[in-house]
């Protein structure tokens, strides 16, 4: 409501279909985190590295079928991207993981 009454733009640049996933993504100290597939989706420079993520994480049974097929489905309608910003080089360290 404060957005809207003070015209505030919040920019939403990624989408998480699984709320168990969006909510890991949300904590601050990640020591003792565990990278998911989003985060390594966001490492990714271009749509056909992320589906060999995807393709990668569903054979080894990391992830369900269901659900990557939901991950190819949002890859191809709004690319990489829509993810989430590429995560660089050393970005758990900043947030005192590894």
């Amino acid at each position: 409501m404060k957005e809207l009454k003070e015209h505030e733009v919040v920019k939403i640049d990624s989408v998480r279909t699984d709320a168990n996933e969006g909510e890991s993504a949300a904590q601050k100290d990640l020591s003792g985190y565990v990278p998911g597939v989003i985060d390594y989706l966001r490492r990714c420079e271009t749509d056909e590295e992320a589906l060999q993520i995807i393709g990668y994480l569903e054979e080894k049974g990391e992830i369900s079928n269901d659900y990557a097929k939901r991950l190819r489905s949002q890859l191809i309608q709004k690319g990489v991207r829509s993810f989430g910003p590429k995560k660089a080089h050393g970005h758990y360290e900043k947030y005192g993981g590894r």
